[in-house]
């Protein structure tokens, strides 16, 4: 609030130029008064319980109701090839809740070797309701052989915090208010107008910031969070047939390094092979009958005499 009061008295004074002592010491007064009783207001306000309030013995400190945003995390585990299915079984679950009341975020799932296999499902549930479509949930999974192996709930107690955001924006627009009336009321040089412009600007822009946390916050708290994670058995797990998966494993991944090395090899030696070979080409082309490939004269018996210089 005292910066609310500063940024008043310093636009009250850049505005003064124009208007007589007397009025201006009258009119500043009465603002800084208005001021200090509506943050009076603000602050008992901001005071007041939320909702429906506890009941309370006269002259108690009112207490509001908790805003908690609530987080669901369930894991299942059920066979691979149920995944699935029950992945859209709960997505018509999600559907059916009446009145907008869950809204998918994201779906995932994925497929491994063998009988392993994973997924995932995010949902936001309107909070009234997100404990009995937890239990929902797992009714589905029994009825595809699954079972619940894991559940979570964690809560973020946000009350503190949105008490504190409405108390700011309401003294933020309180001043924005006091600011925008004193420019339309009062006269002063251009660069006194573009310079209280630009405060009433920045007021505004620290309301829509405020607002726009009130709203994301105020939505966690009307729509919880749930995680939904799926998971069959280990990747190849169990049984005769795991040694032999291992080993013909092991002979693919060797083979194909194999293969890599000698196409490495070739791509490496290829060109110069390339070079060689039309060397000898030329060479051979290129030289004197009566010379070897490397140069030495031959006789007409076939025995070498000589060296070429």
């Amino acid at each position: 609030m005292r910066t609310a009061l500063t940024a008043v008295s310093l636009l009250s004074l850049s505005l003064a130029a124009c208007s007589g002592a007397g009025e201006h010491a009258a009119q500043y007064d009465l603002a800084e008064a208005e001021m200090a009783e509506s943050a009076g207001d603000a602050a008992a306000s901001a005071a007041e319980p939320m909702g429906s309030p506890i009941d309370q013995a006269p002259g108690a400190i009112p207490v509001s109701k908790p805003q908690i945003a609530y987080s669901y995390d369930f894991g299942f585990r059920l066979p691979a090839a149920e995944i699935s299915k029950v992945q859209q079984a709960h997505i018509t679950l999600c559907n059916s809740v009446p009145e907008n009341g869950c809204q998918i975020l994201n779906m995932s799932n994925s497929g491994g070797e063998g009988d392993y296999a994973n997924g995932q499902l995010h949902l936001q549930v309107a909070a009234p309701k997100a404990r009995d479509f937890g239990t929902k949930l797992a009714s589905a999974i029994d009825e595809s052989g699954g079972s619940q192996i894991s559940s979570s709930i964690t809560g973020e107690d946000l009350s503190k915090k949105i008490v504190d955001t409405e108390a700011r924006l309401r003294s933020r627009e309180l001043l924005s208010k006091r600011l925008t009336d004193l420019l339309a009321t009062r006269k002063g040089t251009v660069a006194e107008l573009v310079e209280a412009e630009r405060a009433v600007t920045q007021v505004n822009e620290e309301i829509d910031r405020a607002r726009s946390w009130l709203t994301e916050m105020r939505g966690r708290v009307a729509y919880s969070t749930v995680m939904v994670n799926y998971q069959s058995g280990a990747p190849g797990s169990g049984g005769f047939m795991r040694p032999i998966r291992d080993a013909l494993g092991g002979l693919s991944s060797s083979l194909g390094s194999s293969v890599a090395v000698v196409i490495t090899l070739i791509a490496m030696l290829a060109p110069w092979l390339l070079l060689i070979g039309l060397g000898v080409y030329l060479r051979r082309r290129f030289k004197s009958a009566n010379r070897t490939f490397f140069g030495r004269a031959i006789e007409d018996n076939g025995d070498v005499i000589s060296q070429q210089d």
